[in-house]
C-alpha cells in the first residue's frame, strides 16, 4: 500500500485529500496503551517504561502493511526527546508523534472525515468488526 494522498474535487473545488483506498491513519496513545501508564508528573519513569510486546508487534505489522502510524499522546513537548528515544530503543516503527493530547479520557472526536475509535482494553490483537451504537449529528 502507498501512503500517497488522493486529490479530491467537489463541485469543481479542491478539498482536503484522502489516503488511498485501504490505507488507515492510526492515531495511537502511548501511556497505558503501548507501555506502562506514566503521568506527565513523573517523567523520570518514561525512559524505563515496560513495553507491551503485543502492541509493538501489531503496530509494526500495520506499519509494514503500509498504514500510517502516529502516536498521539498526552505527554507534553518537553517529553518528546525521551519519548522518541524510548520508541526507538523499543523497536517501534512510526511516522509521527503529536504531543499534548488533552488528558482525562472520554474523548469525543468531531471531524469531517471518517473516524473509527477502538478502545484499548489490555491486549493488541487483529481488529474485528462489531456493530455498536454511536452518536451522530441530528439531521
Amino acid at each position: 500500500m502507498k501512503h500517497s494522498l488522493v486529490e479530491k474535487i467537489v463541485d469543481g473545488q479542491k478539498i482536503s485529500p484522502i489516503l488511498a483506498d485501504g490505507v488507515k491513519n492510526y492515531l495511537i496513545d502511548i501511556d497505558g496503551t503501548i507501555c506502562d501508564d506514566i503521568p506527565n508528573e513523573e517523567p523520570e519513569r518514561m525512559a524505563i517504561a515496560n513495553v507491551y510486546l503485543d502492541a509493538r508487534e501489531t503496530l509494526n505489522r500495520w506499519f509494514e502493511q503500509g498504514h500510517i502510524i502516529t502516536f498521539f499522546t498526552s505527554r507534553i513537548e518537553e517529553h518528546r526527546t525521551v519519548t522518541e528515544k524510548w520508541l526507538k530503543d523499543n523497536g517501534f516503527n512510526y511516522h509521527g508523534m503529536m504531543m499534548g493530547k488533552p488528558r482525562g479520557g472520554n474523548y469525543h472526536w468531531v471531524d469531517n472525515h471518517i473516524v473509527r475509535a477502538t478502545r484499548y482494553d489490555g491486549k493488541f490483537t487483529d481488529l474485528v468488526e462489531e456493530t455498536t451504537t454511536i452518536e451522530v449529528f441530528k439531521k
